[in-house]
């Protein structure tokens, strides 16, 4: 940051400082299926951060709450979760451009409209587009772990996100977290008890069993065969 306090004081000096990124953009190559749905779905459904601070009312139509999930991989899960709760609206992120396509083509196929997606960086996202308390619940599946411990500082759940993500939740609404890589889970827990703002929705104040909106996938499914774990930590926004 050089001569300057903090990101602001240099964003109004004019000068750019480069943030640490808490995931790796692999472009990977469309399928056609992929790319005539980002064709044909995305003037309905995508969402850019050029459009500015969000109306959800005028996004929708509606006055349903929302739920907002970063980084949802292929989509699979959160199209299941859009088809089985259709009362409830839904704005995905992902960076990596086929699992964009992929999800909405699995959202055209399903014939849902409570599904929107952007194709950016979150915090940014959360930072220009989302208003104070416009959200119910966010989730946030299976973020890289980054393992090694030299790239710890690159993981998404740390005290400034979750302060920043506090603003955008309603009061009553949570934050849900899961991961399979149990040292990553403790480091969520730790961070999430430190903010005095959540409160921890599990009976022995740390993990909760999997609700039941959150569909297993594939990969989950792999995993549990292997006998590996899954962590759900479910946190309460209280004040």
């Amino acid at each position: 940051m050089g001569q300057f306090k903090n990101q602001a004081e240099a964003e109004a000096a004019g000068v750019y400082v480069s943030k640490v990124k808490s995931f790796v953009k692999r472009e990977g190559r469309l399928t056609k299926a992929q790319g005539r749905a980002l064709e044909k779905c995305w003037p309905a459904m995508g969402l850019s951060i050029d459009d500015g601070l969000l109306n959800m009312q005028h996004v929708f139509g509606n006055d349903n709450p929302v739920v907002f999930e970063i980084g949802f991989g292929m989509g699979k899960s959160l199209v299941e979760m859009a088809v089985q709760a259709p009362e409830t609206n839904f704005i995905g992120i992902e960076v990596h451009r086929p699992g964009v396509g992929a999800c909405l083509a699995d959202a055209d196929e399903a014939g849902i409209t409570n599904l929107r997606v952007f194709e950016h960086d979150a915090v940014e996202i959360l930072a220009h587009c989302i208003a104070d308390e416009a959200l119910s619940r966010v989730q946030l599946y299976f973020p890289d772990p980054w393992h090694k411990k030299r790239h710890h500082k690159r993981r998404i759940v740390q005290p400034d996100f979750v302060e920043k993500l506090r603003a955008k939740i309603a009061l009553g609404g949570h934050f849900h977290m899961a991961t399979d890589w149990e040292p990553y889970a403790h480091h969520m827990l730790d961070v999430m008890r430190a903010n005095p703002h959540f409160e921890n929705m599990s009976d022995t104040d740390d993990y909760v069993p999997r609700p039941d909106y959150r569909p297993i996938t594939k990969f989950e499914t792999r995993g549990q065969k292997l006998g590996h774990g899954v962590w759900d930590l479910l946190f309460k926004r209280v004040n």
